[in-house]
């Protein structure tokens, strides 16, 4: 039996055996966790440091992309205590399992419950973000789930702190040590694709061409996205100064993110009332725009021109509209109509979160019904698209599919159902005794209360 193999089987006996496991010493493990990962905050960091270093030798020499090395800095700014509050925002959340979204008596003393369950053994594949392994980690066991963990080579040093940590959590708990395992190599995750016998959902995080491979090697179901194509559309009708805020806020809060605008959508109507000052806030944010002709025009026409005009505003190219920039670069696009608009984010977008900016409340009902995206957002910056903010704790990912789980995806989208059927009669219940012959019992399908709901 291959390594792989013997990973993923540990994984699913420890899923199994820890069904029984109370949510309360879920609870009481994360609290371990968060501890664990505070006593070993130097040695992780500095880890972390000397991955950033290695990181930047692969940048200067053209191998690795600077948005990669962004989302690896585990020190900079409140990034570690994020991670360390996301663990504590989870533990906090409410039990996802065991919860009947429907109840039904099917016959007297038969009643029917569809119940939440967890959905089994997770393997999760990123890029960068070391801080995934703790958010994954503490979505898992929260929700019930056993998770395999492969980080990118770029994160190792890193990564295998954390992982040490959550292990040594772990086993000062009643939760199995294998549950959650992290692994190092492309060869074990090439062998765990195919272990669709153990492993349950495949959850890639990263570049375009990481999810799409994945997608192509496995028959595990995969949850995620495979580019953050996200839209700003500025209305006929929005109002300038929300109009600024909200395309600039889009645009650099954080440049690398998958959340990030990428495509700014003008209504011909505000080119040369709205726009120009949208364009100075963003010029002077040093942002790069690539202008359609007509947008482009309309900066050309303005006097004094604006600046970094000359340096930062150049005709769009044809594969700027479906280009992930992950920089301070901006695709510009005129529509005549909020109709076209939105034809071109349905054909153009990835379908992750795209914003209207309008006053118009009719025009933002077709905005959100007409965009299929898995968020549709009227007068707010795309970077609100995010569990934390949600108010999930944190995230395993974002997902534009439209099966299962859409958008951030946090512990409810960590869990399926089950039926369960009971028989409270004194003989059970057996289908021979229903029918349409006589003689024959009818279903009834009562519906049972949710408050009697014994679960």
């Amino acid at each position: 039996m291959s390594d792989a193999t013997e990973i993923a089987k540990a994984a699913k006996t420890a899923f199994e055996t820890s069904q029984l496991i109370p949510s309360s010493e879920r609870v009481q493990a994360l609290h371990e966790i968060r501890r664990e990962l505070e006593a070993a905050k130097d040695e992780i960091l500095a880890a972390n440091r000397q991955d950033l270093e290695a990181a930047q030798k692969e940048v200067d020499a053209g191998r690795m992309s600077g948005s990669l090395l962004k989302r690896l800095d585990l020190n900079k700014g409140d990034k570690w205590d994020s991670m360390l509050q996301g663990i504590t925002d989870v533990a906090g959340l409410p039990d996802p399992n065991g919860i009947v979204s429907y109840a039904s008596e099917l016959d007297d003393d038969l009643e029917l419950y569809r119940v939440s369950c967890p959905i089994g053994v997770l393997l999760v594949i990123f890029e960068a973000r070391p801080e995934v392994v703790v958010n994954i980690a503490s979505l898992a066991i929260k929700s019930g789930n056993a998770a395999i963990l492969k980080g990118g080579k770029e994160s190792n040093e890193t990564t295998k702190l954390l992982s040490s940590a959550i292990q040594g959590a772990l086993s000062k708990t009643s939760i199995p040590s294998t549950y959650i395992q992290a692994i190092q190599t492309r060869a074990e995750v090439s062998a765990l694709l195919g272990l669709d016998q153990y492993i349950d959902l495949v959850i890639p995080r990263g570049s375009n061409s990481l999810v799409r491979n994945i997608q192509n090697s496995t028959r595990i179901p995969v949850m995620g996205h495979a580019d953050g194509l996200c839209s700003v559309y500025i209305d006929a009708s929005a109002d300038p100064k929300k109009a600024t805020r909200v395309a600039v806020d889009s645009k650099i809060d954080y440049p690398a993110a998958c959340n990030a605008a990428e495509t700014l959508i003008l209504h011909d109507s505000i080119l040369h009332t709205i726009w120009p000052d949208v364009a100075k806030a963003l010029l002077a944010a040093d942002v790069k725009l690539l202008c359609d002709t007509p947008s482009l025009a309309a900066l050309q026409s303005l006097s004094p021109a604006p600046a970094n005009f000359a340096t930062h505003a150049s005709p769009a190219p044809p594969e700027a509209y479906t280009t992930e920039h992950l920089s301070l670069t901006l695709s510009v696009l005129t529509v005549p109509s909020l109709a076209a608009a939105i034809a071109h984010i349905n054909a153009h977008s990835s379908h992750h979160t795209d914003s209207i900016v309008t006053e118009d409340e009719a025009a933002a009902s077709v905005f959100c019904r007409g965009v299929d995206s898995a968020g549709t957002f009227v007068n707010a910056s795309t970077r609100f698209a995010d569990g934390f903010r949600y108010g999930f704790g944190t995230e395993v990912g974002i997902s534009t599919g439209r099966i299962h789980a859409r958008g951030p995806v946090g512990l409810e989208g960590l869990v399926t159902y089950k039926y369960v059927l009971k028989s409270k009669g004194g003989e059970g219940h057996v289908v021979g005794e229903f029918g349409a012959g006589e003689g024959k019992k009818r279903y009834k399908h009562r519906k049972i209360e949710a408050a009697t709901v014994p679960f």
